[in-house]
């Protein structure tokens, strides 16, 4: 098990991607610290509002797996999460999204994380007596970025980028890149699109997308969280596709933001439904994240966002929680864990790339997540989160 309590500096998130997909150990954080009191003291105050104590009848440790798209702004959470509590320890193994559901499905892990909201028919094989709950807790948008050292600014029409991945076009200097970058020293160089290996939840939402706008995609190769790519090479995790993508000169590739940021990669401006060319930054992304209406179950996909200033392609990520923990403690941990996540956890959010959570569906995630235990009572009000409406 690795400690990361030593890579995480001022700017919250100094650790390169790749140590992204190790473990998660919480454990050696706690050190120099003193146990908090869990002899004494409801487990309703330890509240966003109120002073920190959490009775959770000894030490807990939660296991989790899953998505690697929110893993650089987990791995700072759950460092907070121990800093915060010393009893609770949070564990998180970035796996992907389809491994993920999987662990979760089958009760090996506390808590699941999937980029893509679990189908019913996935629901339907959790034990009925555990049950799930989805919670989103974080969004993101994924771009297509790519390493071209003479190219600093890339525009891809839609029709451009989903060609590009259907095969149709392989070379950088193709005309239709020409036509669309106007001055752009494109190299005359094989296109190496990159692509997921692993079952992805990044893969869910971008091949989501692509069968939204290219009725081909949708009848070729479809959607999912697995799919038959036409070209390409593969990477595990979001970090092994921010891997092959600095590794290899002319490639072009899907990631979430927050690795491209954290890895300094450029990425392409793309064309959304109004036919405009947008390129992903805070404002685009909450503009979009604003616009989708969550429903009563909190699952809601936005493929192709509509508006002007919208960016094409985002996302919520959620946790998958289980309605019923046998341990009562564990179910207790699990609700200070959220509302950690949907208040004070917020308002990194964006420092590492995320969009920050709207109050409103910070508010709806504590309310679905409340039910877990009887012993506690999320608090969201007065907590300071800087989610806004």
């Amino acid at each position: 098990m690795l400690s990361i309590c030593t890579v995480i500096n001022k700017s919250r998130l100094a650790t390169t991607a790749s140590l992204l997909a190790l473990t998660i150990g919480l454990g050696a954080c706690g050190g120099g610290q003193q146990a908090s009191d869990t002899t004494g003291g409801a487990a309703t105050d330890a509240t966003a509002t109120s002073p920190v104590k959490l009775d959770l009848g000894g030490d807990v440790a939660l296991i989790g797996a899953g998505a690697s798209f929110p893993a650089p702004l987990f791995q700072s959470w759950f460092l907070d999460i121990n800093k915060k509590y010393p009893n609770l320890q949070v564990n998180y193994q970035s796996v992907g999204s389809g491994a993920g559901v999987e662990q979760f499905t089958k009760g090996t892990v506390d808590f699941g994380a999937s980029d893509v909201a679990m189908k019913d028919e996935e629901i339907q094989q959790v034990p009925a007596d555990k049950g799930v709950i989805l919670l989103p807790v974080t969004a993101g948008g994924v771009v297509l970025a790519y390493n071209l050292p003479d190219v600093t600014e890339l525009q891809l029409p839609r029709d451009l980028y989903v060609d590009i991945i259907l095969g149709k076009v392989t070379k950088w200097n193709d005309p239709r890149i020409v036509a669309a970058n106007p001055g752009a020293k494109l190299p005359d160089q094989p296109i190496t699109w990159v692509h997921r290996s692993d079952g992805s939840g990044t893969t869910g939402v971008f091949t989501k997308h692509l069968a939204a706008i290219s009725p081909e995609w949708k009848d070729k190769v479809g959607e999912g969280k697995t799919v038959e790519w036409p070209v390409g090479v593969g990477g595990k995790g979001n970090e092994g596709v921010t891997a092959q993508i600095k590794q290899t000169q002319g490639s072009l590739g899907y990631i979430e933001y927050g690795y491209a940021k954290e890895n300094k990669l450029t990425f392409a401006a793309l064309e959304n439904k109004a036919g405009k060319l947008v390129k992903y930054n805070d404002d685009t992304a909450s503009k979009t994240l604003a616009a989708i209406e969550l429903p009563e179950n909190l699952r809601a996909f936005v493929p192709d966002p509509e508006g002007d200033e919208s960016y094409p392609i985002v996302s919520f990520s959620w946790i998958l929680a289980y309605k019923n923990y046998p341990d009562a403690n564990k179910a207790k941990a699990m609700e200070a864990v959220i509302e950690y996540l949907v208040t004070e956890g917020q308002k990194i959010s964006g420092e590492l790339g995320y969009i920050p959570l709207p109050s409103s569906v910070a508010e709806k995630v504590a309310k679905a997540a409340d039910q877990i235990s009887s012993d506690y009572q999320i608090s969201v009000a007065g907590s300071g989160s800087s989610a806004s409406n």
